[in-house]
């Protein structure tokens, strides 16, 4: 399993999409939602916080909520929840580290050497973008970007885009195999996804994996 060294580490910002409307889920702040006795957002902090030298939550309401969970608030920057390029623009301002990581709030499955690939498929191949692939499919919301990418993606959200793809293909991307863990990249959209994200969760708990 890759692990990333402390002062790589320390280079690495990770921040937690939570700033959406919730419309597929009801309009729930989904970041909240109990999941085992804890807001999933815990499951998800309790697997990035290690692997990164700071995290921060990206929230537009319920903040207090979320601020009880220690880290840095970053609201989105751009009015009007224009999505998750909006939560990354703030990331990539916010952050003082070389690089900036990015997972979603309900995403908790996502697996505790997520950086380290991202990271070293990154440097290896002098990118600066580096998302995960599963067979033709990629997931950029979980994305490893360089820092200096800030204001190109302030430019873009500017000129009304929004197209989180469209603005990735502009700098140099790596696509990065997840083949092996397929399960990493699934999120909760319905009380259906939550009872599976919990299922496999409380398996891994039996197995002490």
């Amino acid at each position: 399993m890759k692990r990333l060294t402390d002062s790589v580490r320390r280079q690495i910002t990770g921040v937690v999409l939570a700033g959406g409307r919730g419309s597929r889920f009801a309009g729930k702040d989904k970041g909240l939602i109990d999941m085992l006795g804890r807001p999933l957002i815990e499951h998800v902090l309790a697997t990035l916080t290690p692997q990164v030298g700071r995290v921060m939550i990206n929230a537009n309401r319920n903040t207090d909520v979320y601020g009880r969970q220690g880290c840095q608030i970053i609201p989105d920057r751009h009015e009007g929840y224009q999505g998750p390029l909006a939560g990354m623009a703030s990331g990539l301002h916010f952050a003082a580290s070389e690089y900036v990581v990015f997972v979603p709030c309900d995403s908790p499955l996502i697996g505790d050497d997520l950086v380290a690939r991202l990271h070293d498929a990154c440097v290896d191949s002098s990118s600066q973008v580096a998302i995960p692939h599963v067979g033709n499919r990629t997931h950029p919301v979980f994305a490893l970007i360089d820092r200096s990418l800030a204001g190109s993606l302030e430019k873009f959200l500017a000129d009304g885009e929004r197209k989180i793809d469209r603005w990735m293909s502009r700098h140099r991307m790596i696509t990065v195999d997840f083949s092996d863990a397929p399960e990493r990249f699934s999120n909760i959209n319905t009380e259906a996804d939550l009872a599976a994200a919990e299922r496999v969760l409380m398996s891994d708990a039996d197995t002490g994996s």
